[in-house]
């Protein structure tokens, strides 16, 4: 007896939403499973539709469309601006990525990937919907305090770091959930702050993204790819939101105002340690001098580590520690964008390291193997060892005046 075949799209998440003169197909997706490809590529098949909209932004787009994106990163630039964290994160999101494809064989975003094939063999327009990955981390970053802050950039770390592999109950979530609520795991669902960053408010903006690119009319059907933990958010915000859409859109792109106590209490620290050794020259030529040493040793020493830590060349070392001490005479401009500079100039990025970037931060050693990634290292490690020997010579400092 033949086995009757089994419709790949039987049991899979899709939802219907019709709003205005607008059908939204809503197929949501899983980021481990090729049956979620498979689907997408039968959907196609089956229906017709004016438009594809996929769970992408304007950069992740491009980057899987340009596998060789990464060549047109300027170094430079990065550090110049103070993007370091951002890329790190970018890098942490790729690494979990592929510790899924190691484990499961499949490309990260094959869903995603099929519905732009398809939608390009159609000649249909491609929506891009979701939010760009930096606000959304900046958003969730600013959302919470302090210590769910370190539980942020533990969970990126961990994705850096760890090589064991994804459990069997972090799998089933995978299914039912989104990327990034995943890589933090628990704290993501517990946080209700960071939840709605990583979740509910990419909801909304995805939303107020399909009705704004709805409004022209060009566009009857839209199949809508998407994970499967937005799709009852998206399908709710479909059917309620009211919001004119482009306020909206913007709304949910602003980046919250960084927190000011955080800069007021590193300046009242170091004014504090400034009139110490001030206080200290007052008791005296050694003591003051011995105030200022200690200054110099412990910023200088601290930060000289941190580069050492990322395996920096010699010549990066000496500048973090020469920069770091200075911190007064030149605001603005860290003692680890001096070091991760000189270092990006000594050891310029090869065309292997662009090629090989994504592969290498898979695993935690290849940060160190590869140009571009210990170049981020070093500026990471550089602030860090920085901040950890301006709190530690204040310590000694005062602790020697009293």
């Amino acid at each position: 007896m033949t086995a009757t075949p089994v419709d790949v799209l039987d049991g899979q998440p899709i939802a219907r939403v019709r709003r205005g003169d607008v059908d939204y197909v809503l197929l949501g997706t899983a980021h481990v499973s090729r049956v979620s490809a498979d689907a997408v590529r039968a959907i196609l098949e089956r229906e017709s539709f004016d438009a594809v909209a996929v769970e992408l932004c304007e950069s992740r787009f491009q980057s899987m469309r340009d596998p060789e994106a990464f060549r047109k990163l300027d170094l430079f630039q990065v550090i110049r601006q103070g993007k370091v964290g951002l890329i790190a994160a970018n890098l942490a999101l790729s690494a979990f990525q592929r510790r899924l494809a190691e484990q499961f064989g499949i490309e990260p975003g094959a869903e995603m990937k099929a519905a732009i094939d398809g939608a390009d063999a159609r000649h249909l327009p491609i929506w891009l919907v979701d939010r760009e990955i930096g606000i959304t981390l900046k958003r969730a970053y600013r959302s919470v305090g302090f210590v769910d802050r370190l539980s942020i950039v533990g969970g990126l770390g961990a994705s850096l770091l760890t090589r064991e592999e994804v459990s069997e109950d972090e799998i089933e979530k995978l299914k039912q959930g989104d990327l990034l609520g995943s890589m933090f795991n628990e704290f993501a669902r517990e946080s209700p702050p960071l939840y709605d960053a990583l979740i509910g408010e990419r909801d909304r903006y995805m939303t107020a993204r399909l009705r704004e690119k709805s409004q022209d009319g060009s566009a009857q059907r839209v199949l809508v790819v998407i994970g499967a933990g937005h799709l009852a958010g998206i399908e709710r915000e479909l059917a309620a939101q009211m919001d004119v859409p482009r306020p909206l859109i913007e709304r949910l792109s602003t980046t919250p105002p960084a927190s000011r106590w955080p800069k007021w209490f590193a300046i009242g620290v170091f004014v504090l340690i400034a009139a110490a050794i001030g206080y200290a020259f007052t008791q005296g030529t050694a003591k003051g001098t011995d105030a200022l040493v200690t200054w110099i040793v412990f910023t200088g020493g601290f930060a000289a580590l941190g580069a050492i830590a990322a395996a920096a060349h010699p010549l990066s070392v000496i500048a973090a520690f020469i920069a770091a001490p200075l911190k007064p005479f030149r605001p603005g401009i860290p003692a680890s964008a001096i070091s991760a500079g000189v270092e990006a100039w000594l050891r310029r990025p090869r065309v292997a390291d662009f090629d090989t970037l994504r592969d290498d931060v898979a695993h935690w050693t290849g940060w160190w193997k590869n140009r571009i990634a210990r170049t981020l290292l070093n500026f990471m490690f550089v602030t860090l060892g920085t901040l950890i020997g301006e709190y530690a010579a204040g310590f000694r400092i005062i602790k020697n005046l009293f």
